[in-house]
């Protein structure tokens, strides 16, 4: 009964927001709000940020910080461009992960073996990674066709795209599919419209790396909260004492969970240089790996709730590639959701969260009522501006493992 009502809060809460994102789309005229395109490129954007946000998952929930998950990015893609253009995208992919666990292996051994303080052993491996990858290609891409110290050959050839037939025009066999999702956002009608554009765009012109991508997360959430495995490893980043006291070898586990964590994050470096991009560049991270952190922390440290952070920072930067000019009719968007939270925080009486919704009404309301034109400046701070947004609306329920960031010593009182 009570994941029937959940299931029925979601589903309501989804409709609702459909719906009240087709009535701004339809006042103001901004198709691009739901259309394919915003909507493929958002995703393209969400995958590194919420791989980044598992890693940082699947380290915290072993008990360890990990502080270093944007290094191991910078890992990730320097190998998987490597690999890529010595032997094609999937060997790269592989490379990628390879490289972001030997970040992991050295985080593991650091804060796990040496109980170095693991703030700072995050902060050594992300200069150790941005200053190796530049020694490795000054020793390696200098000279090369296309390298450089700051920048890699392209990659051999491309990972293969596909749209899923019947939805978004696929083929079968050679057979050309209708694309029906194509034809609802074409007439853009209410609701139906949108629908058709937002599914549209997570249907069509799909990397392999973006469903692998996908997959982590239910993989994830199984992994750890349906197997042995990850009932052991979750007990050590809630009490590892405990743990020890029923025989969990809790130092075993947190290498285990500090190098799938590598792995995560070292993908997420590779679908920057081997998806996004035909090559590594320096720089090329940007800091999703602290913003990765960000969507964990949004996430109440869930895989559904890493995904959802991610998705939120993901539009928000697809809106401001694909249509900066649709950002002003954000505001309206935000002033209509923000009526929906007054109702609710008035019907449950939460006074806090009625002055918090009435603020964000008027913010918004007179920004849309007297901005035209959004400065460049305000549209590329936009993403960074929504995770800050995200963190400050997401501290009133938050439950880190009690544990995470505790130095532990096996066989020691504690």
């Amino acid at each position: 009964m009570i994941t029937k009502s959940k299931n029925s809060r979601l589903l309501m809460f989804v409709v609702g927001a459909l719906a009240v994102i087709s009535s701004v789309r339809l006042w103001t005229g901004q198709d691009a709000l739901t259309s394919s395109s915003t909507i493929g490129t958002a995703l393209r954007l969400t995958v590194p940020i919420l791989l980044a946000g598992m890693a940082g998952l699947w380290a915290e929930r072993c008990g360890v910080l990990n502080i270093g998950i944007e290094g191991m990015m910078i890992f990730g893609t320097w190998f998987g461009a490597w690999g890529a253009w010595q032997s094609g995208p999937w060997v790269g992919l592989v490379l990628a992960i390879l490289g972001g666990m030997l970040g992991g292996l050295i985080h593991a051994v650091a804060t796990v073996r040496f109980n170095i303080d693991q703030v700072i052993s995050g902060v050594v491996i992300n200069l150790l990674a941005f200053f190796g990858v530049r020694y490795l290609s000054d020793l390696v891409y200098v000279g090369k066709p296309g390298g450089g110290i700051s920048q890699s050959p392209p990659q051999k050839w491309a990972l293969p795209r596909f749209n899923l037939p019947i939805l978004s025009g696929g083929e079968v066999a050679g057979w050309k599919s209708p694309d029906v999702l194509g034809r609802l956002e074409t007439n853009r009608w209410f609701i139906i419209g949108d629908f058709g554009g937002i599914t549209r765009g997570l249907t069509s012109d799909l990397s392999w790396a973006t469903v692998i991508a996908i997959a982590v997360v239910p993989l994830s959430a199984w992994l750890l909260w349906r197997t042995r495995f990850g009932l052991r490893l979750r007990s050590s980043g809630e009490s590892p004492v405990a743990a020890e006291s029923l025989g969990i070898k809790v130092n075993h586990l947190r290498y285990y969970g500090l190098l799938i964590s590598g792995g995560l994050a070292g993908l997420a470096g590779g679908t920057l240089s081997i998806v996004a991009s035909s090559y590594y560049r320096q720089g090329q991270t940007a800091g999703r790996g602290f913003i990765g952190l960000a969507t964990m922390i949004f996430g109440n440290w869930r895989p559904s709730g890493v995904l959802t952070g991610a998705m939120l920072f993901g539009y928000a930067e697809g809106i401001k590639l694909v249509a900066s000019d649709s950002i002003t009719a954000l505001f309206l968007f935000i002033a209509a959701v923000s009526v929906m939270f007054f109702v609710l925080a008035v019907l449950r009486r939460k006074r806090t969260q009625i002055f918090v919704a009435l603020g964000v009404f008027v913010l918004s309301a007179v920004a849309y009522r007297t901005i035209d034109t959004v400065p460049e400046s305000l549209t590329q701070s936009l993403p960074y501006v929504v995770t800050i947004v995200v963190l400050a609306t997401a501290n009133q329920r938050l439950r880190p493992p009690a544990m995470a960031g505790v130095p532990f010593r096996p066989g020691e009182p504690h």
